[in-house]
């Protein structure tokens, strides 16, 4: 039995440590290509180590920084001010669901979870996001739309079944407590993994999102980092195939790093999730254990 067990433990060892270099590998290889030229990345392709190393994709990036850093504030506006509000719209319709005494959750839930299955398709979507509530070319645009999530909701809603007392709740009545100080002096600070975990899946929804800016922006100075990045890419490519029928730019195309910046976008746009993701990490561990064994 103890050699069986060693074997599994063997085995489990190396599946997770594949699972970890599958992670890490490409990130590696973005990382090295960033720092490569282009001539050696056309000569010997993609490596690990670069064949010729250059930071002439970051110094074209560089040249575009006025650009990129107001992306970011855009960016950073929408993933802080979109995850708090996301964060407080989703709770405070999970946590009336996990009451047992709330007359109306039955359907409140029907209602939230049919949205799960059906929805009212992307033309009344988008008429309904410009011609009613106007949020072309503002921030708002790249906020609301976001601000709701029916799974999250039913996530938030078990967590807070499984988490909160009930008899902490009727505690907090028999002292005085209203609903508002209840939820925000007992329940809030008790749900703080479940809450973690879903403002982690946000703030990376909020900061990767192009789809947004692409349907609701037409003016630049409300590009977001990830929209800006992907026209930034397009235009080079434009210029690339523009080269193929103009001799004369050719020869100066040819030095543009096309693949490096490539590469180079993505680390500039994956830097600050790096950063704050091992401040989620803890409570997002916890937030997906919590309730996983019942007593």
């Amino acid at each position: 039995m103890k050699r069986y067990n060693k074997f599994v433990d063997v085995i489990i060892n190396i599946v997770l440590l594949a699972v970890v270099l599958s992670c890490i590998i490409p990130l590696i290889l973005v990382v090295s290509i960033s720092f490569t030229s282009e001539a050696g990345i056309v000569a010997n392709g993609y490596s690990l180590i670069p064949s010729e190393f250059s930071i002439d994709a970051y110094r074209y990036i560089y040249n575009s920084r006025d650009s990129i850093i107001s992306a970011y504030k855009i960016t950073i506006a929408n993933t802080v001010i979109g995850t708090l509000l996301s964060i407080l719209v989703i709770t405070f319709y999970a946590y009336p669901l996990s009451r047992e005494d709330f007359k109306y959750k039955k359907i409140f839930t029907f209602y939230v979870f049919f949205t799960m299955l059906f929805s009212g398709g992307l033309v009344s979507w988008y008429i309904v996001c410009t011609r009613m509530l106007k949020l072309s070319n503002t921030i708002w645009g790249m906020i609301i739309p976001y601000l709701m999530n029916a799974w999250y909701v039913i996530i938030m809603r078990t967590f807070f079944r499984t988490t909160v007392p009930v008899g902490l709740i009727e505690s907090a009545k028999l002292d005085g407590a209203g609903e508002f100080r209840t939820f925000f002096k007992i329940v809030l600070p008790i749900a703080v993994p479940g809450i973690a975990t879903i403002a982690l899946f946000q703030t990376l929804a909020y900061w990767n999102d192009w789809w947004l800016p692409l349907n609701f922006v037409t003016e630049q100075k409300f590009y977001n980092l990830q929209f800006f990045l992907q026209n930034l890419i397009s235009n080079i490519e434009n210029l690339t195939n523009a080269s193929e029928n103009v001799a004369n730019i050719e020869s100066a195309l040819s030095q543009l790093p096309k693949e490096g910046a490539r590469m180079a976008l993505c680390m500039v746009a994956l830097g600050p999730i790096l950063v704050v993701y091992p401040f989620f990490q803890k409570y997002f561990i916890q937030g997906l254990t919590v309730g996983a064994v019942k007593e």
